[in-house]
C-alpha cells in the first residue's frame, strides 16, 4: 500500500480531496473568529452563522463550524459557572482561565483548519453533531 504524502497526512477526511483555500479559511474564521465575539458575548454566534450558511456547501467547513460552536458552548457553561461561584472566590480563579483557553485553543484550532486538518478540542461537550 501507498503511503500518501506528507501534506496529506493528517488531512481532513481520507478519501476526499483537499479543501480549498476559502474552505481552509472559513475554517480558520470558525475558530479565531470567536476570539473577537467572545468580547461582545457572542462568542457562538461566528461558527453557527458558518455552520448555517457555508456549512451547506463544505463538510470541511461544517465540520469546524460545529467543533467551535461546542467549545464555545462549554466555554459559556464555565463562564456562567465562574460568575455563579465568584462570590465564594472560585469563580475569580476561574473566570480568567477561561479566557486564556478560549483564547489558545482558537488560536490552535485556526491554525490547523488554515492547514487542511480538522482539529478537536480537548474538551467540549458535543452538543451539535
Amino acid at each position: 500500500m501507498e503511503t500518501p504524502p506528507r501534506e496529506q497526512m493528517g488531512s481532513y477526511i481520507t478519501g476526499t480531496p483537499m479543501p480549498t483555500q476559502d474552505e481552509k479559511t472559513m475554517g480558520l474564521i470558525a475558530h479565531m473568529g470567536t476570539i473577537l465575539a467572545n468580547f461582545v458575548g457572542l462568542g457562538f454566534a461566528v461558527p453557527l452563522v458558518l455552520m448555517l450558511t457555508k456549512g451547506k456547501e463544505s463538510s470541511f467547513v461544517r465540520e469546524h463550524s460545529v467543533e467551535s460552536l461546542n467549545f464555545q458552548i462549554t466555554l459559556f457553561i464555565a463562564g456562567l459557572v465562574g460568575v455563579a461561584t465568584s462570590c465564594i472566590g472560585i469563580g475569580l480563579v476561574l473566570l480568567p482561565i477561561v479566557g486564556i483557553v478560549a483564547l489558545v485553543f482558537g488560536i490552535i484550532g485556526g491554525l490547523k483548519a488554515n492547514e487542511g486538518q480538522l482539529y478537536k478540542y480537548p474538551f467540549a461537550i458535543r452538543l451539535v453533531k
